[in-house]
């Protein structure tokens, strides 16, 4: 199953939690073989993430993904699910485990209307509390991001009574703005939030993944570098800096330490960039974290 529809799943799950009877949610747990509906939809998340920022071997990720898909092979929790589908957008195929009719919000759609308007009442609301709030409503000073701000804000969302996650909402802005929404079909990364945000905040024009923003700011960087610096990045330089920027893509900025972990460290991780880069590093790092997260 291609991973946009997996995640689509992942996102209606989530949804129909909220709206299922507390008899309907056991019985799921039941059929599952003790797993509730955040508990699925989390799986196919987690392991999507794991694939989408190379933490580990593929087979390992791919066997992760199969394992969080597994449950949907029971017919029986398949039919439940169906008799759920009321209050969702989720369709699932009693016949074929793995082909999903429709997913996502009707033109027009007022429960995308009201998704919207719930995100963007919550951030108005709790700009003063939530840290990766107040950052964001702060720039352009560029205080910096953290990841952990984000995952924070994330799960305030996640939590009751919103219930809001990002892959919904993002289909939601699809369905009420489809000109100014790009990737909508994507696997959405948590940083994607940060996207979420400005948007609503009207501090950008246009919904563009998060990936897609740090791709053209590395772009321009790499451009500027190359106009006024006498020593062009060499071609395993240029590497490890596409690299850099992959991680910044998905955890908002790299550290030091962070280089002893995957994808960096199968390629020869801290001593290999040390060995590369030398006395610069830490000025190529400063700078990478603050243009690219820009």
């Amino acid at each position: 199953m291609e991973d946009d529809v997996l995640s689509s799943i992942a996102a209606r799950l989530a949804r129909l939690d909220k709206d299922a009877s507390d008899a309907d949610r056991a019985k799921v747990v039941e059929l599952s073989g003790g797993k509730t509906l955040r508990d699925l939809a989390r799986g196919i998340v987690e392991a999507l993430a794991i694939d989408a920022t190379q933490d580990m071997p593929p087979a390992e990720a791919d066997q992760r993904l199969r394992d969080a898909t597994k449950p949907f092979a029971l017919p029986t929790l398949r039919e439940q699910l169906l008799k759920m589908k009321q209050k969702a957008d989720l369709v699932i195929d009693v016949v074929t485990q793995d082909s999903l009719l429709h997913a996502g919000f009707s033109e027009g759609s007022d429960r995308a209307t009201a998704l919207v308007q719930s995100f963007e009442d919550f951030i108005t609301q709790h700009k003063d509390e939530i840290t990766a709030l107040q950052i964001l409503y702060s720039r352009p000073t560029r205080a910096p991001l953290k990841f952990e701000d984000v995952k924070a804000l994330a799960d305030a969302l996640h939590a009751p009574p919103l219930n809001i996650d990002e892959g919904a909402l993002w289909q939601a802005y699809a369905t009420l703005r489809k000109d100014k929404v790009k990737g909508a079909t994507q696997r959405r990364l948590l940083t994607d939030l940060v996207s979420l945000v400005r948007f609503a905040m009207q501090q950008t024009n246009e919904l563009v993944p998060y990936p897609e923003r740090v791709q053209a700011n590395f772009k321009a960087w790499l451009a500027q570098h190359q106009q006024t610096d006498n020593h062009p990045f060499t071609q395993e330089q240029q590497h490890w800096l596409e690299m850099i920027r992959d991680h910044i893509a998905a955890n908002l900025g790299i550290e030091i330490d962070d280089f002893e972990y995957a994808p960096f460290n199968a390629q020869g991780g801290l001593g290999k960039v040390h060995q590369l880069f030398g006395a610069e590093l830490p000025r190529v790092i400063e700078e990478l974290n603050r243009e690219l997260a820009a």
